[in-house]
């Protein structure tokens, strides 16, 4: 599979294991780098950390990101989920990782991720994108250039535009 990282399509080596509800146990996870529900986090933490591969976490947009803030140096990806375009709680969710808990990892839109949203996620602080089926990813790339200037502050740029005038 194909993904948007820093504003370049790249091969995805990172396997996304579904929620343990889907009959899924640590005995059972494949080798390489891998995403996990938060629920298996939390139930399962000691056997993932010893996973030989690269960890990564989902998270739902209803998640209190606090929950997973004194865990994030295990991480190397932290994927937020967004199930529809209209539910914007994971551009929340982004801006806290990066402003407040100082996440530097890569920061991950899956799920209902369209075109018209990548250049607002990328500045909540979102370096990577798995593109809806619905679009072509090359066309996605294209939305990073259509926003030329910005006005207020943001993870992408400090200042507001009053203040980068002067």
């Amino acid at each position: 599979m194909q993904i948007i990282k820093n504003r370049q399509i790249i091969e995805d080596r990172w396997q996304h294991i579904p929620d343990l509800t889907d009959g899924v146990t640590t005995d059972t996870l494949p080798a390489g780098d891998i995403i996990v529900p938060f629920s298996l986090w939390q139930s399962d933490k000691e056997q993932l950390l010893q996973h030989s591969g690269g960890l990564g976490v989902r998270l739902n947009s209803d998640h209190d990101v606090a929950e997973i803030s004194p865990d994030l140096s295990h991480f190397a990806i932290v994927a937020l989920q967004f199930p529809s375009f209209r539910d914007g709680r994971s551009y929340s969710i982004a801006t806290a990782l990066r402003q407040h808990y100082g996440y530097t990892g890569e920061l991950r839109a899956v799920g209902n991720v369209l075109r018209d949203q990548l250049a607002y996620m990328e500045r909540a602080g979102f370096d990577a994108f798995e593109i809806d089926a619905s679009q072509t990813i090359e066309d996605a790339l294209n939305a990073f250039g259509e926003i030329s200037v910005k006005y207020q502050t943001s993870s992408d740029e400090p200042l507001p535009l009053y203040r980068r005038r002067a």
